[in-house]
């Protein structure tokens, strides 16, 4: 099972989106700044999760949101 996921900056309300196949590891990967891309903006909250059977999946779904359509998207969710 593949994940994608959503996640929001609780120090400045910036949204990250990922996938992965470990949800649990990898939200405390981001939460003890070991992610680069992340570790500024800590801490992080789950606001989002898709699930997938195959990576190629999840990884279109990630591509997807990170476009004007997945904007979109989640601003339709409140986020």
């Amino acid at each position: 099972m593949f994940f994608v996921y959503v996640i929001k900056s609780l120090k400045n309300g910036t949204l990250y989106k990922g996938s992965t196949e470990n949800l649990e590891k990898r939200l405390m990967l981001h939460n003890q700044g070991k992610v680069s891309s992340t570790k500024g903006h800590r801490p992080w909250r789950l606001v989002h999760i898709e699930k997938f059977e195959t990576r190629k999946e999840a990884l279109d779904r990630e591509k997807q949101l990170k476009s004007g359509v997945g904007r979109e998207f989640l601003k339709t969710l409140g986020l």
